[in-house]
């Protein structure tokens, strides 16, 4: 899958294997490293409870997990952190990580820390962009679990200077941290005022709002932990 640029080059085109976009937070971190900055991407829906998963990522072996990009005349890349730096490679005009070093070696480290932890919140919130819920009640790992993300997120804005984003203008630390400010939103958890601005940063976002609307206008339903409260409307923009 390749078109001819206007220059004679090739343009290749990137395909990219995603799970239910309301559930599937890797997936979404996965193709905002692409629309965030304006980097062309195909998308094959893998639903994640259905048999067709397996059979969709058949064509992404040896990939075994949502998100997995495959291009052409170079194959297969699975895991977010995998993907990001394959594009950051191959796209060294974009702006993916902050141009100093300094807030770039941060950057990646509070990228990575949310790629490798957070299991606690992870299982107790999955993602839903569907809607809100009511009474959910955080625990204590989910709660030093958030302790946590306030302190990566404060550590990150300390250094930004102005604007609502990690280090300063939107990057790959942001992406990262979308889903997690997704689950703050939808489960109402407890964090302080400067952590729900950049919370409410996110859902404004025009690559989260436009994915987000994509995952309205898929029907399916699965089970979540808001299994059991009562809904509410989405926190956010596009509602």
């Amino acid at each position: 899958m390749a078109t001819v640029a206007a220059n004679g080059g090739l343009v290749m085109t990137y395909l990219l294997a995603i799970g239910e976009r309301a559930y599937s937070s890797w997936s979404l971190r996965g193709w905002l490293a692409f629309a965030a900055f304006g980097v062309e991407v195909e998308t094959v829906l893998a639903p994640m409870d259905d048999p067709r998963f397996a059979e969709t990522l058949a064509g992404f072996a040896p990939a075994r997990t949502v998100p997995a990009l495959r291009i052409e005349g170079v194959g297969v890349i699975w895991d977010t952190l995998a993907i990001a730096e394959t594009l950051v490679e191959r796209h060294p005009e974009v702006a993916f990580w902050p141009a100093d070093p300094a807030r770039r070696g941060l950057a990646r480290a509070l990228a990575a820390e949310m790629h490798s932890g957070f299991a606690a919140l992870r299982g107790a919130c999955p993602m839903d962009l569907r809607c809100a819920y009511a009474g959910f009640e955080a625990g204590a790992a989910v709660r030093a679990d958030l302790a946590r993300i306030e302190t990566l997120w404060a550590t990150g804005r300390a250094a930004a200077g102005e604007g609502p984003w990690l280090l300063g203008a939107y990057s790959l630390a942001d992406v990262f941290h979308a889903p997690v400010a997704a689950r703050i939103a939808a489960y109402g958890l407890p964090v302080g005022a400067a952590a729900r601005d950049y919370v409410a940063a996110h859902l404004a976002h025009p690559a989260f709002l436009a994915w987000r609307a994509e995952a309205l206008r898929d029907p399916r339903r699965l089970p979540t932990a808001g299994a059991g409260h009562a809904e509410l409307p989405w926190p956010g923009p596009g509602a």
